[in-house]
């Protein structure tokens, strides 16, 4: 029952998440200004530690860190951070708006046992990050090389230093704040709660506030007596001074040696407004060549695009012309001489090898592209900003669940084209059409997921998320699915405008592989991505905030045309050549771009994640990379059968070859 009642919660979340009440506020997640007033205790949390070395996360509290006296609480989390192996927790650095402090005892921890030690070491080596958030901003560090400054969230664990382990045992805390503004509160929402704030109520401020608009920290390795803490309680004041110097380090970690954390802070005023906090996190190095090469790249294969697009026209509009210019005695006798696409009339339409698997990827791939689209798009108007963690994971699986229908519909009528109008076998198409992206999702997830939980990570999904994620999938999205099919096998299927002959006609041999052909077309779909691609990877994998939903909206589109494109031509080419089994090779040959994205993830996986340590974590990211490479193909393979469905079926409609 434990089970079902989480299920019914997340069901009402996800149906809430984007409510809009009368005489309130728009509610936009992640927004809303927290108000504090001086002396206000503000808490510190912690999320997973993490590490570009083997991008599997772990529980701050695995490492032997000062816990809250009250004991660990997680906070509450959406789908979309449990997925991402988010897990956030109370900690015990409490801070005092606007009181500055120093030399703060934290606690000591009792002395390392051999094992302890051991996995400190081995964090330290894996370049494992402390990630820490105040009113839900990560904690920044600056550090600086060779003149520029580099931005950082979170700070290491500690630094090996020759043959010696270092740990960073004192922190020191800047927080920036801005006098809080009540205009501002009025047009947010917040992240932290579901409740709203009334626009109509003016003054009703009790006493002036701040709020929290920077977060930074710089980490030290101090060697503490614990002679010196024996009985000090935690927030007291240390008894000697501390000097935080993060270019030295002195706390060596050594088997039956006690940890000592101490910490300060300061507040500092700042001049950035709310609505600006996150631009810290978004001013990301190299910005002015990113939007340099993605203008770059828009132009160019928009030029590319524009001259297929305009070739092909030309030819099969003069083809077409000069046919029916022809009289009908002179159609007789060109039809005796006919070559190419002409000659297919018979067996344009004739149905291809495996008609129902084509059906179910049409329609699985209907649904992830209206996913992306809608995603993408919610995401390009700030809904799904990087201060709402995990929105936009949450956001793809709702998406993803309803349009269902859409797969549905398009999988059981393409199914009925196909049979010529027979509706049977249309209930097997939409069950199999409701589990076979999604069944294969879950094999790949639950492969890596074992891989996770044998290495005790944060990153493994819970069993009970799994049976939520399952009783998500098999009450609202094959239900849907199934809908989505019915309407399918009700309404008209869509003609044939020619007759297909009984004897199928013998293809030419062909001078060159046509597989061939359909595998090299993917390289100019793969010329949209490639740029933008590297910075979805460094988002994924380097730990870096992607934020430009807005180029990628546009790639997506120009993708979409690019994918229809080169699909049409190929088409068409098959045609030319007497091959009338166009198919499955409309679909792979704007689907091959798949391919390419997967080398590009092994390439980038050799040359960018050369610190990428043991196999458990390469065989992490080359799951993923199938999963997302699987998805791709099949949203990219839609767009390519569909618009050369459309263009045969418009084709062999233009011109009577009866």
């Amino acid at each position: 029952m434990e089970y079902f009642a989480q299920f019914g919660l997340w069901v009402i979340l996800i149906l809430c998440s984007f409510q809009i009440q009368p005489n309130y506020g728009f509610y936009l997640p992640g927004s809303y200004p927290q108000k504090h007033g001086v002396t206000d205790e503000l808490w510190v949390k912690v999320n997973s530690l993490t590490s570009i070395d083997t991008e599997m996360p772990f529980s701050y509290y695995s490492l032997p860190f000062c816990k809250p006296e009250g004991g660990i609480k997680d906070s509450a989390e959406n789908l979309g951070e449990l997925l991402m192996g988010d897990k956030i927790e109370n900690s015990p650095y409490r801070f005092k708006m606007r009181n500055n402090e120093s030399e703060i005892y934290l606690c000591q921890v009792e002395a390392l046992s051999g094992d302890q030690l051991k996995i400190l070491k081995e964090r330290i080596d894996e370049m494992y990050q402390v990630n820490l958030l105040l009113d839900n901003l990560p904690a920044i560090r600056f550090t600086q090389k060779e003149g520029y400054f580099m931005r950082w969230t979170g700070y290491p664990v500690g630094v090996k230093i020759e043959d010696a382990y270092y740990l960073f045992n004192h922190l020191k805390f800047n927080v920036l704040v801005h006098k809080y503004e009540e205009n501002v509160a009025r047009v947010m929402g917040t992240g932290e709660g579901v409740e709203l704030i009334p626009v109509g109520k003016e003054g009703s401020s009790e006493k002036p506030g701040y709020m929290v608009v920077g977060f930074e920290v710089i980490p030290c390795s101090i060697m503490h007596s614990a002679n010196l803490v024996k009985n000090l309680k935690m927030y007291d004041k240390y008894p000697s001074s501390i000097r935080c110097d993060p270019a030295t380090v002195a706390m060596p970690i050594k088997e039956g040696q006690p940890l000592v954390f101490t910490y300060e802070v300061t507040f500092e005023e700042s001049d950035i407004k709310w609505p600006s906090r996150w631009d810290a996190y978004l001013k990301m190095e190299g910005a002015k060549v990113h939007w340099f090469s993605i203008l770059n790249s828009l132009m160019v294969i928009t030029f590319l695009a524009g001259i297929v697009l305009v070739i092909f026209l030309r030819t099969v509009r003069r083809d077409l012309t000069r046919y029916e210019e022809l009289d009908k005695e002179a159609q007789a006798q060109m039809n005796e001489e006919l070559s190419g696409w002409k000659l297919v009339v018979g067996d344009v339409f004739r149905a291809p090898s495996n008609p129902s698997l084509l059906c179910v990827m049409v329609g699985d791939g209907v649904q992830i592209l209206g996913m992306s689209i809608v995603t993408i798009l919610f995401a390009a108007l700030g809904f799904m900003s990087p201060a709402s963690r995990g929105t936009l994971i949450t956001g793809m699986l709702f998406f993803y669940m309803i349009l269902g229908i859409a797969a549905g519909y398009v999988s059981v009528r393409m199914w009925r084209t196909i049979g010529f109008g027979d509706q049977k076998g249309w209930v097997s198409i939409a069950w199999k059409t409701a589990c076979f992206f999604p069944g294969i999702s879950f094999l790949i997830l639950t492969t890596l997921n074992f891989l996770l939980w044998g290495s005790h990570s944060t990153g493994a999904i819970p069993f009970s998320l799994f049976v939520i994620l399952i009783l998500l999938w098999f009450s609202i999205s094959v239900p849907l699915t199934l809908v989505g099919g019915y309407f399918g096998a009700k309404a008209p299927h869509i003609e044939y405008p020619v007759r297909t002959n009984q004897i199928p006609r013998e293809i030419p041999e062909q001078k060159y592989p046509s597989w061939l052909l359909v595998l090299g077309a993917g390289t100019l779909p793969f010329g949209t991505l490639f740029i933008e691609l590297f910075f979805i990877m460094s988002s994924i994998w380097m730990g870096r905030v992607y934020y430009v939903f807005g180029f990628l909206f546009v790639v997506l589109i120009l993708l979409v045309l690019v994918c229809a494109e080169v699909s049409l031509v190929l088409t068409y080419m098959h045609l030319c050549v007497e091959d009338w089994k166009w198919w499955w090779k409309s679909f792979f040959a704007s689907g091959s771009v798949a391919m390419y994205i997967f080398l590009y993830s092994v390439n980038y996986l050799v040359f960018d994640l050369k610190s990428l340590s043991g196999p458990v974590s390469a065989t992490l990211y080359l799951g993923y990379s199938l999963f997302m490479v699987l998805a791709i193909m099949l949203a990219t393979g839609t767009v390519g059968f569909l618009s050369s469905f459309w263009f045969v079926h418009y084709l062999f409609s233009s011109v009577k070859l009866d």
